[in-house]
């Protein structure tokens, strides 16, 4: 009887590139961009999926990497940090970061940065929070207040406590998109 291997050879789909790693069956998607793919914009925090630094985008989806395992993310779509500008020109959650002073020391930033594009597009999908008060399909999405991006971002710490500002410019970048895609659809017509 062979003995069960302990690794595979994997393809992973990070920021719109195929990379083929061999890793051991426990690593984490996080040690995977970190270690092997040299991607450090992916902080390691607490290594329990508490704190939220280590959060990319899953198929678009909030993930925190240090809870996924690397084998179990071939063939999705990850989206770090790194991968979420367009060329040279920042995202506009990153921009809002930036003018707005929504970070502090920075360490918490990327992962917050990944949640922030996250939550605008969930709310522009009509997906409710724990705050929501109507969640009817018809009420369509609520008013992104401050409780409603407070609430969606609470998976995501920051020891600088600079909430306020985070708040203010994922609010920034969620009015501009919602402008984009009323200037689209209204060109599109």
């Amino acid at each position: 009887m062979t003995p069960p291997t302990s690794s595979s050879t994997v393809t992973l789909n990070v920021n719109g590139e195929k990379h083929s790693l061999t890793v051991d069956h426990r690593t984490t998607l996080l040690d995977a961009l970190r270690d092997r793919l040299d991607l450090t914009g992916t902080k390691k925090g607490c290594d329990h999926g508490q704190c939220g630094a280590c959060t990319v985008l899953v198929d678009g989806r909030r993930t925190v990497s240090c809870l996924q395992l690397a084998v179990a993310s071939e063939d999705r779509e990850i989206t770090t940090v790194e991968g979420v500008a367009e060329g040279d020109r920042l995202h506009p959650v990153q921009q809002a970061f930036l003018d707005l002073d929504g970070y502090q020391c920075g360490y918490c930033t990327p992962g917050q940065i990944c949640s922030a594009v996250a939550v605008i597009e969930e709310h522009a999908a009509g997906w409710p929070s724990a705050v929501t008060a109507d969640v009817r399909t018809e009420a369509g999405p609520p008013p992104l207040t401050t409780e409603e991006i407070k609430e969606r971002m609470s998976g995501n710490l920051c020891r600088c406590a600079a909430y306020g500002q985070m708040a203010e410019a994922v609010a920034r970048a969620a009015a501009e998109a919602s402008t984009d895609t009323a200037v689209t659809e209204g060109t599109a017509a």
